[in-house]
């Protein structure tokens, strides 16, 4: 990640937004969720809509699975804010926009975004341009990951208060890890404060995968591989359970796609579903 005097954001973090933003204007209502805040951080060129990458029809299964995982996400923080958890960290936070589209609540955490400092300094630039400014409570954590930087250390130097209990969120991002990268995570957000939660996305090895995503999946794979981040780690959930598990988690969960499928888009008429088998998450309590 560039860290010059123009930084830039990760392409897959502005690709994740933009599918965000497509679920508004392609999709009937109601929507999962409804976030344009992205779309206006990226500011894409005007034909943005034209690219294969955005075909509405080829990205239908893609922006089901990401709205889903940040509706459940965005859920399960509200949930634990009302148990009066008030410590939020979003680990490699992209252009997550919670804080801008929800302020009546987020006012009410400390959120911490966590990324890299090429997109961190992009992110603050663009925030402050389009006049939602850098609120109080909102921290955000430049950790230079490919210097082997602590995410925990400069957690804590920002003010979280390892004290108390978090909601500490990773989405989209084991993929790009080792799996000792990933177990490093775990058994650090396993020690954190009593009463705290863990929630991150995996993908379930191809193999496992529906037909119906493979096509798309193989060619997200050779994409990463050929932009130098290379999907590196898959797991089954009775894997990524057991690691919990050893990581020191008292609870574990697996939270299916086929389950986010049945809570967030039962009653839809159009199709729009994220596929079962492809990104799964795993809800761990400490």
């Amino acid at each position: 990640m560039s860290e010059s005097s123009n930084p830039i954001p990760d392409n897959t973090a502005v690709r994740v937004a933009l599918w965000r933003a497509l679920h508004v204007l392609v999709d009937a209502a109601p929507h999962v969720l409804v976030d344009e805040i992205g779309l206006k951080l990226a500011a894409p060129d005007e034909g943005w809509r034209d690219r294969p990458d955005m075909h509405p029809e080829f990205t239908k299964i893609f922006r089901a699975s990401i709205v889903a995982r940040a509706r459940f996400i965005e859920d399960l923080v509200l949930e634990q804010a009302a148990r009066g958890v008030n410590q939020y960290v979003i680990l490699g936070a992209g252009l997550d926009s919670f804080v801008q589209r929800r302020p009546e609540m987020a006012s009410q955490l400390k959120v911490f975004e966590i990324d890299q400092p090429g997109t961190q300094a992009w992110k603050r630039r663009r925030l402050i341009e389009l006049g939602f400014g850098i609120p109080e409570w909102l921290k955000l954590v430049p950790v230079n990951f490919e210097a082997n930087e602590s995410w925990w250390e400069k957690l804590k130097a920002s003010g979280f208060d390892a004290s108390m209990p978090a909601v500490v969120v990773s989405t989209g991002v084991s993929m790009y890890l080792t799996k000792e990268a990933v177990l490093a995570t775990l058994r650090q957000a396993a020690a954190l404060a009593p009463g705290s939660t863990f929630a991150m996305t995996f993908l379930l090895p191809i193999e496992m995968v529906d037909p119906e995503v493979r096509p798309g999946l193989e060619r997200a794979l050779k994409g990463a591989a050929a932009s130098g981040t290379p999907f590196r780690s898959f797991f089954t959930p009775t894997e990524m359970l057991t690691l919990a598990h050893e990581a020191g988690f008292k609870e574990v969960q697996h939270v299916s796609s086929a389950s986010l499928a049945r809570r967030y888009f039962a009653n839809r008429t159009d199709g729009l579903r994220p596929p079962n088998h492809s990104e799964e998450l795993l809800v761990a309590t400490s």
